[in-house]
């Protein structure tokens, strides 16, 4: 079954002339590559845009792949490198993060659950995963990027090394401050919320 085979696998055949397992490659990164994307452009058309264009480059650039690294991490430098040059012909603003009219994506399957109250334990999980990515969504572009590869990609610091084309340790650094700022944000939410609430 295809979707059992290996990332070099499915290059292997898609480089053959096997289009379905391009499709499969697609499938199996397009979730994280939408997030990451996201991160960036802050509107879900824009992210959907720039996710496009990442698959359709990394297909025409999939012979230039030699795997030396993993075939995501490629891939999401390819996300890091189309995310940038959208965010530059649109000449997006990225410095006045605490600007109220910020662009904050609510997760409507979240609330859904969230209102069932059949399962407490499902609804807070929910929450907390809202209140995060609210958090981490106005953070700026480089700072939500690395949470997000660390975190949910689960990539190690030489992996976001590569995909951002910089040294482990300044993603170290980079994430230690995108970390301290992640907190902030949690906690200027949660507060806000709770005033709103009392």
């Amino acid at each position: 079954m295809q979707s059992e085979l290996s990332d070099i696998a499915l290059i292997e055949q898609a480089l053959a002339g096997n289009q379905s397992a391009y499709t499969d490659l697609v499938k199996r990164h397009q979730r994280f590559v939408f997030t990451l994307a996201m991160r960036f452009a802050k509107s879900r058309e824009d992210a959907e845009e720039i996710a496009q264009d990442c698959f359709i480059k990394a297909y025409r650039s999939l012979a230039s792949f030699q795997g030396q690294s993993k075939f995501s991490t490629w891939l999401y430098s390819i996300v890091y490198t189309t995310a940038m040059t959208f965010l530059r012909k649109k000449r997006v603003v990225t410095d006045s993060i605490d600007d109220e009219n910020i662009y904050i994506r609510i997760d409507a399957d979240s609330y859904r659950h969230q209102a069932s109250g059949y399962d407490v334990n499902n609804a807070e999980n929910k929450s907390r995963s809202f209140y995060l990515n609210k958090a981490i969504e106005q953070l700026l572009p480089d700072d939500a990027a690395v949470i997000t590869m660390f975190y949910k990609g689960e990539l190690s610091l030489e992996e976001i090394g590569q995909a951002l084309r910089m040294e482990a340790n300044t993603v170290k650094v980079k994430l230690f401050r995108a970390r301290r700022r992640l907190k902030e944000k949690l906690e200027r939410n949660l507060k806000h919320e709770a005033k709103e609430l009392i």
